[in-house]
């Protein structure tokens, strides 16, 4: 029976949808559902993508799978929603084709790293911290004080060396000259037709031609072959109440803020 399930998955298309922040969770859903791909030998993928980006190794995580997908046969088509910005970009170019609405919001490649400097806050609600530390930099971006230049001048040299990673992996999955992507990769923010134009991505189109074109590359029939979603992600708990909409929402902000705070981005943040 299993082997059966295995040849009929050979004549099908897998589906596997990144929506909201990049994160641990994300990676985890991710990796689970190309592993399923792979095995189960789907010959295409369409990766269905609505994320302003997220974080840096989880982005690159998925990035290296999806390569390693592809080195096994499997055609990999990405289609760009409402939004596939700076870690959604590094995620996409790892695909053999990326499809992006005209009005898809896209680019912002770059990386971003913040904190919060509250001294003047606590200082006036009188709360100070005590500090003991192993070394100069290691309570580094701490909300009790503002950064030296020394600490800025490490965290810079820690962005240059992320942006020039992300920079190479535009460069190599869009097949351009890195000093070509380094003229539009400051952040800028570009619609799907812009991209197009940068060669960000390869045309223009819904998430039904990102089928087209994915079927086309596998060879499979296009007007029968369906895909099949993979990793859906868990319901939550407060889905289908009345308001649950706007506490998911809610729910969503927070814990991409508690994951994300503190860390190295590739994320569209406006």
């Amino acid at each position: 029976m299993g082997w059966l399930w295995r040849r009929k998955s050979k004549r099908r298309m897998a589906r596997i949808v990144i929506e909201g922040a990049i994160s641990g969770s994300t990676r985890r859903r991710v990796l689970k559902a190309l592993r399923d791909v792979q095995e189960r030998e789907f010959p295409a993928l369409l990766l269905r993508i609505d994320s302003p980006g997220g974080t840096v190794g989880d982005s690159q995580e998925i990035h290296a799978a999806l390569l390693r997908l592809r080195e096994k046969g499997c055609k990999v088509v990405a289609s760009f929603g409402n939004i596939s910005a700076s870690g959604g970009v590094y995620v996409g170019v790892a695909a053999d084709s990326i499809v992006a609405n005209p009005g898809t919001i896209t680019g912002s490649i770059g990386v971003i790293l913040r904190g919060n400097n509250l001294s003047e806050l606590l200082a006036k609600v009188g709360v100070r911290f005590e500090t003991v530390k192993s070394g100069a930099f290691k309570d580094i971006l701490s909300p009790d004080r503002a950064l030296s230049p020394e600490e800025r001048e490490l965290l810079q040299s820690l962005i240059d060396s992320s942006y020039d990673q992300f920079v190479g992996a535009v460069a190599e999955g869009r097949g351009l000259d890195k000093d070509k992507v380094r003229t539009f990769a400051d952040g800028r923010v570009f619609s799907g037709a812009q991209a197009k134009d940068l060669g960000l991505i390869d045309e223009l189109g819904d998430e039904e031609q990102a089928r087209l074109v994915a079927a086309r590359l596998a060879e499979l029939d296009e007007e029968r072959c369906r895909p099949v979603t993979l990793g859906k992600p868990r319901k939550r708990l407060l889905q289908g109440l009345p308001g649950s909409s706007l506490l998911l929402r809610l729910d969503q902000l927070l814990t991409t803020e508690l994951e994300l705070s503190g860390q190295p981005l590739w994320m569209y943040r406006p």
